[in-house]
C-alpha cells in the first residue's frame, strides 16, 4: 500500500465514519454494554472476485485499533458461498460501528472486481485491455479504480488532471479536430507539463484529419461497429496508441478486441454495478 494510497484511505474512512456514526451509535449504546466482547465473520454469500479486504481492514483498526483482525483470503481470490474472508475479534459495540461501512465498500469493490474479471476472460487470447473510465461514485473513485485492477482492468486516466483527453464537445467547441489539438499542444507546452494527449473521432473524416496531426499519443474510436473499428486500426497502423468506447458490452467486446484494437473502455464495469452478497455475523466469545 503505497503512501498517498493509505493517506487517501484514512481520509476517507474517517470522512464515512463522521457521516455515519457522528456523536455515537444510539442503538449499540442502549441495547449492548459497553465492555462485551465478541467476535464477526465475514461470509461471502454467492461466486465471484474478492476485493476490498485491505480496506475493511483500515475500516476495523480505525474504528478501534485495538480489534484483532485475521484475515483468510486475500484481494483478487475467487471466492465461494459460504466462504470465510476474514474474522474480528474484540469489543462488539467496534465490531457494529464497522460492519455498515465494511460491507458497503467491500460489496462494491467486490462487484467491480468480479464483473471486471468477466470482462478480461471475453479477451483472452487477445492483445487487447480493457479500461474502466471516470463513470465512477464521487469520492469513490480511487476505490473503484482500485477494484478494477484487482479484477485485471487496466485503470484509464483518475481525473481531468492526469491527461488530455479531447472528446466530441471539445472538438465542437474548438471548431474542428485540428483545431483542438493544436491547442492542446500549445498548451502543455506553456504549462511545461508531460501529460499525453487523447482524441476522440467519430467518424473516418475526424480520424483521418487526426493523423494529419503532431502531438498526439492515443485516439479513442466512438460508437464505432466492430468492423469499422478494424480498418481504423489499420488506418492507424501503429502510430498511436487505439481504444474502442461507446456502448461495448460483455456480449460484443471480444468482437471489438479482434479488430486488434489495444484498449476498450467500459464505463459499465463502474457505473452500474451489482455488489457481491457479502455478510458480517456476529458470535459472543
Amino acid at each position: 500500500m503505497d503512501q498517498e494510497y493509505k493517506k487517501e484511505l484514512s481520509n476517507f474512512v474517517q470522512q464515512a465514519l463522521e457521516e455515519d456514526v457522528r456523536e455515537g451509535d444510539h442503538t449499540s449504546l442502549a441495547a449492548l454494554p459497553e465492555d462485551k466482547w465478541g467476535e464477526a465473520r465475514l461470509l461471502v454469500k454467492e461466486n465471484g472476485i474478492l476485493a476490498g479486504v485491505e480496506v475493511g481492514v483500515e475500516i476495523l483498526h480505525q474504528v478501534d485499533p485495538t480489534l484483532q483482525v485475521e484475515v483468510f483470503i486475500k484481494d483478487g481470490q475467487q471466492v465461494s458461498n459460504g466462504d470465510i474472508v476474514l474474522i474480528a475479534k474484540g469489543k462488539i459495540h467496534s465490531i457494529l460501528k464497522a460492519e455498515r461501512l465494511l460491507l458497503n465498500v467491500m460489496q462494491r469493490m467486490s462487484g467491480i472486481a468480479t464483473r471486471t474479471m468477466e470482462y478480461v476472460q471475453e479477451l483472452k487470447g487477445t492483445n487487447t485491455r480493457v479500461l474502466d473510465t471516470r463513470k465512477t461514485t464521487p469520492l469513490l473513485r480511487f476505490l473503484e479504480k482500485r477494484a478494477v485492477v484487482i479484477g485485471g482492468g487496466v485503470n484509464h486516466r483518475f481525473g481531468l488532471y492526469d491527461m488530455i483527453l479531447i472528446k466530441d464537445n471539445h472538438v465542437d467547441y474548438a471548431g474542428s479536430v485540428s483545431a483542438a489539438v493544436k491547442n492542446a499542444v500549445v498548451y502543455k507546452q506553456n504549462k511545461g507539463i508531460d501529460i499525453p494527449i487523447e482524441v476522440e473521432v467519430r467518424n473516418f473524416d475526424e480520424l483521418k484529419e487526426l493523423l494529419r496531426c503532431e502531438g498526439v499519443d492515443r485516439v479513442m474510436f466512438d460508437n464505432f461497429k466492430p468492423e469499422d473499428v478494424g480498418e481504423a486500426v489499420k488506418l492507424v497502423n501503429g502510430r498511436l496508441v487505439t481504444e474502442a468506447s461507446g456502448g461495448i458490452t460483455l456480449e460484443t467486446i471480444r468482437s471489438y478486441a479482434l479488430s486488434g484494437v489495444d484498449f476498450i473502455s467500459v464505463g459499465a464495469l463502474t457505473h452500474s454495478v451489482k455488489s457481491l452478497d457479502l455478510s458480517l455475523k456476529a458470535r459472543l466469545i
